[in-house]
């Protein structure tokens, strides 16, 4: 299941993502072993997209342009057999976010939707969200709500024929037929800008170097959340959020695939 190619196939990944974390993702990316382009403007989003490996689409800092160059973009790979990541962060929040996802969806083929379970529900659902990019917490995945959850995923998958992957304290990646659920990371995660960005775009790095995008989804989330635990290991006494955010970036760098084997705690639904 687990299988990190990344390091070994360098792929290219074009980022049309948001302003508070481009540098972030540009770095995780880096480390992980891909290259990222970092582009958002329409005159140049096709060529761009062509020579990539992997396209991935982020509308935390959305506006016309940037939606136009994202629909440019992801003609261009479905044209190309490329795959798309998308991420849909705060969907909920604003009817714009809801026309970005919804266009996006309708005009192309998406590989990986990638969101936390507010996010995901938004889209299902159409429901509204009044927590910004976060979670909501009474959405937040439990015990008792996970079997509903995996079923609201499910059923998005076979909607819109993408792998949908749900990050929280417990990760779910689901397909219309199967489902993992992951138990890696830690809290720290959650104070510093941009672990969904930088995850999404770790996706995207493994989904562009294996055939299985699945199991590539599976292992890009493993990978983070072990490198989150890792990270809060590292952190000394006098060090908090921008540290780990660099302890996280760092790890990174060095988890290969026996040591996401090693680390990973799973379940299959």
């Amino acid at each position: 299941m687990i299988n990190n190619n990344v390091k070994n196939t360098h792929p290219l990944v074009h980022c049309i993502t948001n302003y508070v974390t481009v540098n972030d993702v540009a770095n995780i990316l880096l480390a992980s072993g891909a290259s990222p382009a970092m582009a958002d403007c329409p005159k140049e989003a096709a060529e761009l997209t062509s020579i990539a490996n992997a396209l991935y689409l982020n509308i935390g800092t959305p506006n016309e342009m940037v939606l136009e160059s994202m629909l440019i973009s992801a003609k261009t790979a479905n044209k190309n057999n490329i795959p798309i990541v998308l991420d849909p962060v705060a969907v909920g929040v604003s009817k714009f976010r809801k026309h970005c996802i919804s266009q996006i969806l309708k005009e192309s083929k998406v590989s990986v939707i990638r969101g936390n379970i507010s996010e995901i529900k938004a889209i299902a659902l159409d429901q509204k969200s009044n927590s910004g990019v976060d979670a909501q917490t009474e959405d937040q995945i439990s015990s008792e709500n996970i079997n509903d959850i995996i079923t609201i995923a499910k059923n998005l998958s076979k909607q819109t024929k993408a792998i949908i992957a749900i990050s929280g304290e417990k990760d779910i990646i689901c397909d219309e037929n199967r489902c993992v659920v992951l138990s890696n990371g830690d809290s720290m995660m959650a104070n510093i800008t941009g672990a969904g960005c930088m995850l999404t775009s770790l996706i995207a790095a493994h989904v562009a170097s294996n055939a299985d995008r699945f199991n590539a989804t599976v292992t890009a989330m493993a990978q983070m959340g072990i490198a989150g635990e890792i990270a809060k290991e590292l952190l000394l006494e006098s060090e908090g959020n921008s540290s780990y955010r660099n302890h996280l970036i760092d790890t990174i760098a060095f988890l290969d695939t026996d040591k996401i084997k090693e680390k990973i705690k799973y379940e299959i639904f």
